[in-house]
């Protein structure tokens, strides 16, 4: 029998708590909700953490003290049994929303409102948190502190909203027939992309999209990609780029996967591995084999797929092919 309830109920308390801590004070908030040793994941460059000790130090701390009067605003709030191994997780995805008062990650203050989207994965043992897998936009933080470590991006950019039909936050129970057709439909997905990869048909018609994603598709991508809206601009500014930009792509499987009502998703660390031969990102190709950690949270109208929200660990993967945005950000704001 599952504890979805209760499992949701110990993050929603946990998230409670951590609204109200403070840099000096959110150490034993982990400590009070995650096992000792605890499997933190966190993008670049963060990384992977053992221990709630390490994980308050590295992350939690330098977030309160940059960030003023910080607030959690979820727009999907999830739980389910993981697929992969039958294990228990509470997806949260939203931005943190506050006052950017003092540099974080060498990124300047700005004194001004400032928004970082995440995705955050918990999978629940015995009353606690056991591991995290926990993404943010950084990029889009630099963009709004006036910095723009990329060319210009191919989607659109700006604060993205939480499901259209405004209902992400499933803290009742959900259908479980519902759960299961929304994952079967990802899994569909996931598994005629995996056949784009083997085929090598980087630039398919929309009708290979149309049996799972409807036309009138929104995909919310990170910064340096940006939003896109219906199949055709989907694969104009998204889905043509990645795929000529990138070679040798192989799909390395995901951490965590689950549904629950009409809402899915999941991360892999990494999901793909791939080659740049030059384009994704406006950027020029190499021979470098680098990893990507990706988040995919998906809403599900009828029998289609209608939004996607994503994030990728773009910091990561270029920083495996020697290029280090932060610490180039870093420099140039040194020698202003």
């Amino acid at each position: 029998m599952s504890n979805y309830q209760d499992n949701k109920a110990i993050i929603r308390a946990y998230y409670d708590e951590l609204e109200s801590a403070t840099a000096d004070t959110v150490g034993g908030v982990l400590k009070r909700y995650n096992s000792p040793d605890l499997e933190w994941f966190g993008v670049h460059p963060f990384n992977e953490l053992r221990g709630t000790e390490a994980v308050a130090e590295t992350f939690w701390r330098p977030l309160y003290q940059a960030w003023a009067h910080l607030q959690r605003r979820q727009d999907i709030f999830m739980a389910g049994t993981n697929e992969i191994d039958n294990t228990e997780w509470v997806t949260s995805m939203g931005h943190f929303m506050g006052l950017l008062d003092h540099s974080w990650l060498g990124i300047p203050a700005t004194r001004k409102l400032a928004f970082l989207r995440y995705a955050d994965f918990n999978c629940i043992k015995d009353g606690r948190i056991c591991k995290t897998g926990f993404f943010c936009d950084i990029i889009a933080v630099m963009n709004q502190a006036g910095f723009h470590p990329l060319p210009e991006q191919t989607g659109a950019s700006f604060v993205y909203p939480g499901p259209r039909t405004h209902d992400g936050l499933l803290y009742e129970p959900q259908n479980e027939e519902e759960s299961r057709k929304t994952l079967d439909l990802v899994n569909q997905m996931c598994c005629n992309l995996d056949e784009l990869n083997r085929s090598g048909n980087d630039c398919p018609s929309p009708d290979f999209l149309c049996p799972t994603w409807h036309d009138d598709m929104i995909w919310y991508g990170p910064a340096g990609i940006g939003a896109t809206y219906t199949i055709p601009r989907y694969q104009e500014q998204h889905q043509y780029p990645f795929r000529q930009g990138l070679k040798d792509k192989v799909f390395n499987g995901h951490v965590c996967r689950f549904a629950e009502g009409k809402y899915a998703g999941f991360y892999g660390w990494p999901n793909l591995t791939n080659t740049p031969v030059g384009g994704f990102l406006g950027l020029p190709g190499n021979e470098i084999r680098a990893d990507m950690r990706v988040v995919d949270i998906y809403r599900r109208e009828g029998d289609k797929l209608v939004e996607n929200w994503v994030l990728i660990d773009l910091l990561y993967w270029l920083k495996q092919q020697g290029l280090d945005i932060l610490e180039r950000m870093r420099v140039q704001y040194a020698n202003k």
